[in-house]
C-alpha cells in the first residue's frame, strides 16, 4: 500500500532524526552518531544512510548528503540547512522529528475518521446479510403454504 509505506517511512525518519539529534547535541561526532542510529532504520533506508555517511565522510554537508540519499523531505531539508548555518544541527534534527511526529498524528487522526464510517458500513452490510439469510427460509415456507 503506497500511502501506508510512506507513513512508515516518515515514522522511521522521525525516530532516526530524534536519536541523531540527541547524539549530536550530546557531542558525538556525526559519522559515529550515524553508525549508532543506523539500527533504527529498515534495511532499505539503512542502505541509503550508509550512502549518506560516505558522502558526509567525503566532506559534503549533512543536508546535501541526506537529500542525495533520499533521507529528507523538502521541509526537513530546509531545516537541516538552517541547522548547518546556525551551528545547532542537533536541535534542528529534534525539531524535524517533532514535525514528523505531528504529521504522523494528523495522518492517524484522518485515517481513523475515514475508517470508522467504513467499518460501520461493512458491519451493517454483514448484519443485513445475516438477517436476510435467516428470513429467506421463512419466506420460502410461507410461499409454499399458499
Amino acid at each position: 500500500i503506497p500511502a501506508l509505506g510512506e507513513r512508515l517511512r516518515i515514522i522511521q525518519l522521525s525516530r532516526f532524526y530524534r536519536s541523531l539529534g540527541m547524539l549530536l547535541t550530546g557531542g558525538i561526532p556525526v559519522l559515529g552518531a550515524l553508525g549508532m542510529v543506523s539500527g533504527l532504520l529498515a534495511p532499505p533506508l539503512r542502505q541509503k544512510l550508509q550512502g549518506a555517511a560516505e558522502l558526509i565522510g567525503h566532506g559534503q554537508p549533512i543536508s546535501a548528503a541526506m537529500e542525495q540519499s533520499g533521507l529528507a523531505t523538502p521541509i526537513a531539508l530546509r531545516m537541516l540547512r538552517v541547522g548547518e548555518r546556525s551551528g545547532r544541527m542537533g536541535e534542528m534534527m529534534e525539531r524535524i522529528a517533532g514535525f514528523y511526529d505531528e504529521e504522523t498524528a494528523r495522518w492517524i487522526e484522518w485515517f481513523t475518521k475515514l475508517f470508522e464510517p467504513l467499518l460501520m458500513l461493512v458491519i451493517g452490510l454483514v448484519i443485513g446479510l445475516v438477517v436476510l439469510l435467516l428470513y429467506m427460509p421463512i419466506f420460502d415456507l410461507a410461499g409454499s403454504i399458499q
